[in-house]
């Protein structure tokens, strides 16, 4: 008996070695829309703090060409979305949990301009896309980006829709948009506040906050895809995003979240 018990031992610790090995590391996919680039870093990063087995990967886009993707067979576990509507269809479409499906927040639109630009964004407010030095105007592309489609609503609610319709330059998601003004290809642009809050461009620019009734509703939505419905580790990411600590972190960069 006293030589079995070594070799029990060893035994033990092989098993358990093998199947430490052989168990699959735990990763959640992310599709997530662009307006969330920043704030969802911050998630990402306080996720894998309180829970160090788990990796989180995400990638940034308009919530159309990922809803288009995902009908597609693209490999995601989570997807958020810019426009809830998305995800609702895709539980339709078998192809996500309607159990896992949430609320996270509601955008905000802003007009930005780099902080030298000459135009007086806080005198004028909307006005300022009107003003000679504004060549061109960009908003996000409705056909895809929900971003895009709240950036015509508001225009055309203000009567500015016709008379800046020949400037419109269009980024294919929120983010390509902030990037053409950044950059210079516009002088002006319609883009969601939680990167207008982001560090790079409170730094680089300035923002006007256009009026809430200007735009329909741009309310936010996740779900787990039905790929994915055994996975914990995407509930688990989910669970904090919809807790106390994501939220805050998306309150932070301007997302409307609580009551909605």
């Amino acid at each position: 008996m006293r030589r079995a018990r070594p070799l029990l031992v060893l035994l033990t610790m092989a098993w358990l070695g093998f199947t430490l090995r052989a168990r699959p590391p735990q990763h959640v996919t992310v599709a997530a829309a662009a307006d969330l680039q920043f704030a969802l870093a911050e998630v990402d990063a306080a996720f894998c703090r309180t829970h160090p087995g788990i990796t989180v990967s995400a990638s940034y886009g308009s919530s159309g060409a990922f809803y288009a993707q995902i009908m597609n067979g693209a490999p995601y576990d989570v997807f958020l979305s810019a426009d809830e509507g998305y995800p609702q269809k895709l539980v339709q479409a078998g192809l996500a949990n309607g159990a896992s499906a949430f609320r996270y927040s509601r955008g905000r639109l802003v007009l930005w301009v780099p902080k030298d630009s000459p135009i007086a964004l806080a005198r004028l407010g909307m006005k300022a896309l009107l003003d000679p030095s504004v060549q061109r105007i960009a908003i996000a592309n409705p056909r895809h980006a929900p971003y895009g489609r709240a950036a015509e609503a508001a225009l055309a609610k203000l009567g500015l829709l016709e008379a800046v319709r020949p400037r419109l330059v269009y980024g294919e998601n929120i983010s390509q948009t902030a990037q053409f003004v950044q950059s210079g290809a516009a002088q002006i642009g319609l883009i969601a506040r939680s990167l207008a809050e982001s560090p790079p461009l409170v730094a680089a620019g300035r923002s006007y906050a256009v009026p809430l009734d200007a735009y329909p509703p741009l309310d936010q939505g996740a779900v787990i895809l039905t790929r994915a419905q055994g996975n914990a580790a995407a509930r688990a990411f989910c669970a904090f995003l919809r807790g106390p600590e994501g939220l805050a972190i998306l309150k932070r960069y301007g997302f409307m979240v609580g009551g909605l």
